[in-house]
């Protein structure tokens, strides 16, 4: 079996490189947090001109309109994680409601949102959990009534990530009180300026605010701002669900996570020696190389189904398990490789990287939580993938209610 690249695709991957080559000079000096710098906005729009991001979504909608080729994803994720240049933006909003609005919204709000939320101009804001329904998400409290042409909201979601900074937000909300509680939800998107909405940021050990709480008191919503059909929410969420758990266990992310740490341990010393002549660590960075390379194969695996049409099965259903243990176990090893240094954080004139390792490692334990926790996802795997039995419920003791 020939497994190398055709002409035809080491014609395109000297594209992609003579690209990376010829605009080093563009790649964004300042990343925003949460909200796109402008760099990042220009740095966009010029991959998305040249079908390095957004590349098979429709030119209809602000995409570069390519057909799906998997192998020549794979060489644009290869070439930009060799050249340490970045990808295209990969926020909610891109990664989670475009390909949402794409599978099942309406024409009016594919034109209305895609191609704002691919340029970067429109950030988005994700209203799921809620004090009380995290894990079990389909017993959210938040109300949505109708009043005319309205819905009017009442409730409170929490750990929403860039609520602070968003434009929008798409929002799971209860419009059906009295049908069982999956098929009494509906999924809205609407302005994060709307009156009656309230931000409060919650601080996290990063010593920033990723997360925040959002209250809704009267907040109205235009019946059309809804996707799919009223009480459809439940089947509308667990696709962007889908596409979250695949975007926090991206390969490429993971990919170019891997290339920084080989190039810290080219870089750093210890006792004269550079880390990556250190037998112990050159052997943690070894096992997490041959995981990494797996996850971008499996990656593959996947992109091909999806190109046939076909269910992933089980093997769509590990990738946010082992990407978000991955992550944070690399940032662990670029910690340890640090030793001493690896514990600073913040203000000190020793600091690496402006404590990039330090906070991935904090924040990557949020992200383990995200999507459904690291436990729900092992008992989705065994249960649905595996056709292991159900997980025994608690029984309530006699005489309680």
């Amino acid at each position: 079996m020939d497994l190398a690249y055709s002409k035809e695709y080491e014609a395109f991957r000297e594209d992609v490189q003579a690209f990376l080559a010829a605009n080093r000079d563009n790649v964004p000096k300042r990343f925003g947090s949460g909200r796109p710098s402008e760099d990042q906005q220009r740095w966009q729009k010029l991959l998305i001109e040249n079908g390095y991001a957004a590349r098979t979504i429709p030119a209809a909608y602000g995409g570069y309109g390519a057909e799906p080729d998997i192998l020549k994803s794979r060489i644009i994720a290869e070439e930009f994680t060799k050249a340490g240049m970045p990808l295209g933006l990969a926020n909610q909003g891109v990664s989670m409601l475009v390909p949402t609005l794409l599978e099942l919204g309406t024409e009016e709000q594919k034109q209305a949102w895609i191609k704002r939320t691919l340029n970067g101009e429109i950030v988005w804001c994700q209203g799921y959990s809620e004090p009380g329904s995290g894990s079990d998400l389909a017993s959210l409290q938040t109300k949505a009534v109708e009043d005319g042409d309205d819905f009017v909201i009442n409730g409170q979601k929490i750990w929403t990530s860039t609520a602070q900074s968003a434009d929008m937000i798409f929002c799971l909300v209860r419009t059906e009180p009295d049908a069982p509680k999956h098929e009494g939800i509906s999924y809205l998107i609407f302005p994060m300026d709307t009156p009656g909405i309230e931000v409060r940021p919650l601080m996290t050990m990063t010593g920033y605010a990723e997360f925040n709480e959002v209250f809704f008191t009267d907040v109205r919503v235009p019946k059309t701002q809804i996707v799919a059909e009223r009480g459809q929410g439940w089947f509308v969420a667990n696709a962007t669900l889908k596409h979250e758990r695949g975007m926090l266990g991206d390969p490429n992310q993971a990919g170019s996570r891997l290339a920084a740490i080989v190039n810290l341990m080219h870089e750093e010393t210890l006792s004269g020696e550079r880390l990556i002549d250190n037998p112990l660590f050159r052997d943690r960075l070894l096992q997490l190389q041959a995981r990494v390379v797996a996850m971008q194969f499996h990656g593959l695996r996947l992109l091909t189904a999806s190109a046939k049409g076909e269910s992933a099965g089980l093997a769509g259903l590990v990738v946010k398990l082992m990407g978000c243990e991955l992550n944070h176990q690399l940032a662990a090893l670029a910690i340890d490789a640090l030793g001493e240094l690896g514990v600073l954080y913040e203000r000190s004139p020793h600091l690496r990287e402006h404590g990039r390792w330090q906070r991935s490692y904090m924040f990557d334990l949020g992200l383990i939580i995200g999507g459904g926790t690291a436990q729900i996802q092992k008992n989705i795997i065994s249960e649905r993938g595996l056709g292991m039995p159900r997980e025994p419920k608690a029984m309530k003791k006699e005489g309680a209610r």
